[in-house]
C-alpha cells in the first residue's frame, strides 16, 4: 500500500525541497522510492535525512506541483532539515538502506521522531480528487494527453460536489498546471 504525503528534504547547504510523495510502510520502517534523477533523492542520499508530512491541506500537494508555497516549515527536532507548519503529524527520518536500482532505488528509513499537531478529520472527495489530479500533473510527460483529459474530467464531478476554497484553490492551480503543458505542445 501506498501513502500519499508531503516529503520535505534539505541539501547540504540547508535549502528545503518540498514535493508530494507516495511512501511504503515495512513494519517500523518508510520506503521513499524517488525516480532517478530528482532532487529529493540526492537531497537524502547526501544528508541521510528527511521528514515525512501528513495534512488535509491539498494545497501543499498542488502548490509543490506548480512552484507556489502555501506553506510554511518549521524546524525539525531529531534530524537536520524542516516540517511542515500546518501538518497533521511529521515523522522525522534517518536513511538506514538504500536498495539500487536503475531507476527507482528504495530509500529505506528509520523514525526517530514522530509528533502529532492535530487530529485527522478524514478526507472528502475533492480532497481525494485534488491528490489524484497532483499524481497526474507529476506525470504529465509519461502519460497520454487522452487519459489525462478523461481523468480530469471524471475528477472534476467530485469537485463540483464537495470542494471547499482549499479544494477549488489547488484544483485550480493544477488545472492551469496542466493546461499550460498541453499548450506548449501546440506552440
Amino acid at each position: 500500500m501506498i501513502f500519499e504525503t508531503i516529503i520535505v528534504s534539505t541539501d547540504v547547504d540547508g535549502a528545503a525541497h518540498v514535493t508530494p510523495f507516495g511512501v511504503k510502510h515495512e513494519g517500523n520502517l518508510i520506503v521513499i522510492s524517488p525516480f532517478r534523477p530528482s532532487k529529493t533523492l540526492s537531497n537524502i542520499l547526501a544528508t541521510q535525512s528527511a521528514t515525512v508530512n501528513l495534512t488535509d491541506d491539498v494545497r501543499v500537494f498542488a502548490g509543490a506541483l506548480t512552484k507556489r508555497q502555501p506553506w510554511t516549515l518549521l524546524p525539525a527536532n531529531k534530524v537536520n532539515g524542516f516540517r511542515l507548519e500546518g501538518c497533521l503529524n511529521h515523522v522525522e527520518l534517518s536513511l538506514v538502506d538504500v536498495r539500487e536500482d536503475i531507476e527507482r532505488p528504495q530509500l529505506v528509513m528509520q523514525s526517530v521522531e514522530t509528533q502529532y499537531h492535530a487530529a485527522f478529520k478524514g478526507f472528502n472527495r475533492a480532497q481525494a480528487a485534488v491528490i489524484e489530479l497532483a499524481v497526474l500533473a507529476s506525470r504529465l510527460r509519461m502519460l497520454p494527453q487522452e487519459k489525462v483529459k478523461l481523468e480530469l474530467h471524471y475528477l472534476q464531478i467530485a469537485i463540483d460536489k464537495t470542494a471547499g476554497e482549499r479544494e477549488l484553490e489547488a484544483w485550480g492551480w493544477l488545472a492551469d498546471k496542466i493546461d499550460a503543458y498541453y499548450q506548449e505542445d501546440l506552440v
